[in-house]
């Protein structure tokens, strides 16, 4: 998609007075807000007293009004959970963002590169076919096989994609956007073949998995996947004047000093990195890379330098909230979250598109 039709796509909202430090500061109370409500709200009661017990407990510092008991359940469950909730959510945010300006398309999401396909059909393999050698592996390393094979699927998908989308050192976007396609379209089929010979409890596995829970959230199971994702993060942000130019096209920012080759190397891996350790600690969680890159644009613009890392910080935001409508809407089960997410993105998807067939008619 060009320049002008990324932009006619998403200009920033004439209601929104703030100034862009004062748009961050609303976008920063938000991620604090949703943080302390992801740790506060549950199926447990707990008080101010404990959360704050909880934060500080790893200080050493010990506040006389809060439950011991309530502490500990706080630090092992809820507290890695909300935690996971913002890295996994700006992740997947920022990652959406990054391609969304590499394709020059606002449609574009994490899952045209491959890797959430790739890791949907890894995880398949695991479930289904898995229990064959998963018993021959030390006791310890059986709860990382399925994560591991996520991230693993995801890569190795991702990869495939960019060999197929580049020849003799140069990449064509165009090329990377049908490659990706093709590789999911493919990866698509392996699982559906996969499921049709599993067993009832395999299948109810594996589509638990694949609609996404972070009810797995531990301190030592998502510590790898947490270093990946901000450094990922980290590293497609520096992208952000790069992507600005790349908006008017491949020649153009030739131009004016970017390397293209690189961008694109280095914005596709990134982003599989990122979204390949997110689907690997909280399974599939659709439309946050899809939507959250659109809200911002109608806060802040289509500048990258603004919209990555305000991304970022809502994406984190709103998939926490999304995750304590999964953990409070049918207690004492939980919904996966990725119906959650769903069910919000949807519905502001077709509005856009009503919005852009206004605008085009």
């Amino acid at each position: 998609m060009s320049r002008m039709a990324l932009d006619t796509a998403a200009q920033p909202l004439a209601a929104w007075r703030l100034g862009r430090r004062g748009r961050f500061v609303v976008l920063g109370l938000m991620v604090v807000l949703a943080f302390l409500a992801s740790i506060r709200l549950g199926a447990v009661s707990v008080t101010g007293a404990d959360i704050a017990g909880a934060l500080l407990s790893p200080l050493g510092i010990t506040l006389p009004g809060a439950d011991a008991g309530t502490v500990e359940v706080l630090k092992i469950i809820r507290l890695p959970r909300a935690v996971l909730a913002l890295f996994v959510g700006a992740g997947l945010a920022v990652a959406g963002a990054a391609l969304q300006g590499l394709f020059r398309n606002p449609l574009a999401d994490p899952g045209l590169i491959g890797v959430s396909s790739g890791s949907g059909l890894a995880a398949a393999l695991v479930i289904i076919l898995g229990a064959s050698f998963t018993f021959l592996l030390p006791p310890p390393i059986r709860p990382v096989v399925l994560p591991l094979a996520a991230f693993v699927g995801g890569c190795i998908a991702t990869v495939l994609v960019f060999l197929l989308g580049t020849r003799r050192g140069a990449s064509s976007v165009a090329l990377i956007l049908l490659a990706g396609v093709a590789v999911g379209a493919i990866c698509q089929t392996g699982i559906g073949l996969l499921t049709y010979i599993s067993t009832d409890n395999q299948l109810r596995t594996f589509a638990f998995w694949s609609m996404g829970s972070l009810a797995g959230g531990n301190w030592a199971g998502m510590a790898p996947a947490l270093f990946l994702i901000a450094v990922g993060v980290a590293v497609l942000a520096r992208q952000a004047s790069a992507l600005n130019a790349f908006l008017l096209g491949e020649a153009e920012a030739w131009h004016v000093g970017i390397d293209v080759t690189r961008l694109k190397h280095v914005t596709i891996i990134m982003s599989a990195l990122v979204v390949g350790a997110c689907v690997a600690v909280s399974g599939g969680i659709g439309f946050v890379g899809l939507v959250v890159p659109h809200l911002v644009r109608m806060m802040f613009g289509p500048d990258h330098r603004t919209l990555i890392p305000a991304s970022g910080l809502m994406g984190a935001a709103l998939l926490s909230l999304a995750d304590i409508i999964a953990r409070l809407a049918v207690i004492p089960a939980e919904l996966p979250i990725g119906i959650v997410t769903t069910l919000v993105g949807g519905p502001f998807f077709i509005w856009l598109l009503l919005g852009q067939r206004r605008k085009m008619f």
